[in-house]
């Protein structure tokens, strides 16, 4: 890992003037969710944790104020703006990921320095393992390490996200950014999106490997279908609400309230209910039995998930269902289901370690004949949080 450090920070001296400032690095992992889907914007659970996939930033101080910024993926394209000016979103610019949370610590007062910065990626963009909220947090602890500020997990992601709301104009939870400021080694974090508060739910590597295997199909969030999800789950609420005031989100509505009230909502307001309202009671035993180490009861609640999210939440696609019925014919899966917000992207599936290389075989030769396309294979444990490198 060090090689792959060293050959960035060489990529990053060809590309901007030499100073004899330090460079420094800065890694944000991904993050894959074992279980609790478009429940975070609901105030319900989530249980994601951060994976080895991640982004790379190789970054340097600037005394004028300016922020320069590159990508490996965009080869000779840079993106400049200043932190002296009100931060502007530009129209479909890989730049408002890095614009959004630099003018988000502005704005909470937090003072800055200008930057020079080279960003690398190891994460598949569009693959559902929150490539956006890698970036977003990367920057965020990029500008404040290069300024000699310290700002807590939980607060880097509340404003990350903010800079998601308003310059990537994707209305998401808060999920994504909190794993990737917040995760820890080893383990899984079950997240309650009312209130922060944490339970960190042990990974045995000894008896479990996470298997993430891209359906090389593109997902993308900013398109209408994720904000109508919301405005449907939105509707819901607004129904329980005029008789219980005290109705902020599904996650205070019960599966028998959502029953007795099938005939007075829409049919498809109906089934997106429940599936929210299911997720977070399945994320909340996934959980437990993950505590005690009931991993066929993990892996049944993982399937019954995947099954609500096509069903009644309707955002995966026949890839993604094909790789979940085929990950369960093989011994020693515990459960697999699609992860991310859908629409393409990835599953995720809970393997004893002696069925990983089962498991990878399996899927690639069976998708290739049904889809011609070679799906990517990632084999992770869980990682820590963003952070300085050196």
């Amino acid at each position: 890992m060090d090689s792959v450090y060293a050959e960035l920070r060489n990529q990053f001296e060809s590309i901007f003037r030499k100073t004899n400032d330090p460079v420094r690095i800065i890694r944000a992992p991904g993050r894959v969710n074992l279980i609790g889907e478009h429940t975070d914007y609901n105030d319900g659970l989530v249980m994601p944790m951060a994976i080895e996939p991640e982004v790379r930033i190789a970054c340097r101080a600037r005394s004028d104020g300016k922020i320069s910024i590159a990508s490996t993926a965009f080869p000779g394209e840079r993106a400049n703006f200043s932190i002296s000016e009100r931060i502007q979103r530009q129209e479909k610019s890989w730049s408002n990921y890095m614009r959004g949370p630099a003018a988000e610590l502005i704005e909470a007062g937090i003072p800055l320095v200008g930057m020079d910065a080279l960003y690398a990626n190891t994460l598949p963009v569009g693959s559902g393992l929150s490539s956006s909220a890698a970036i977003e947090v990367g920057t965020a602890q990029a500008l404040l390490t290069l300024s000699g500020n310290s700002v807590d997990a939980s607060r880097i992601a509340l404003l990350c996200q903010k800079a998601e709301h308003e310059y990537a104009l994707v209305p998401c939870g808060i999920m994504d950014q909190m794993i990737v400021a917040g995760g820890q080694v080893g383990r899984a974090m079950l997240l309650d999106c009312r209130d922060l508060s944490r339970q960190f739910v042990p990974i045995e590597s000894r008896d479990l490997r996470v298997v993430i295997v891209n359906s090389m199909v593109h997902h993308e969030l900013t398109g209408g279908e994720y904000a109508k999800r919301r405005q449907q789950c939105e509707a819901g609420v607004a129904h329980f609400k005029k008789t219980n005031p005290s109705v902020r989100a599904l996650r205070d509505v019960t599966i028998e309230q959502l029953n007795g009230a099938k005939d007075q909502l829409p049919e498809i307001v109906f089934r997106r209910c429940r599936h929210v309202i299911t997720e977070i009671t399945r994320a909340a035993k996934a959980a437990e039995h993950l505590q005690s180490h009931y991993y066929h009861e993990v892996g049944d609640l993982m399937v019954q998930s995947h099954q609500s999210l096509r069903d009644d939440y309707e955002v995966s696609v026949p890839e993604l269902d094909y790789l979940v019925e085929q990950a369960m014919t093989v011994r020693g899966v515990y459960g697999a289901r699609m992860t991310g917000g859908g629409f393409g992207g990835c599953i995720v599936a809970l393997v004893q370690p002696a069925a990983v290389e089962s498991l990878a075989g399996h899927l690639s030769s069976t998708y290739q004949k049904k889809f011609g396309k070679n799906p990517a294979v990632y084999v992770t444990t869980a990682t820590a949080g963003a952070g300085v490198v050196e």
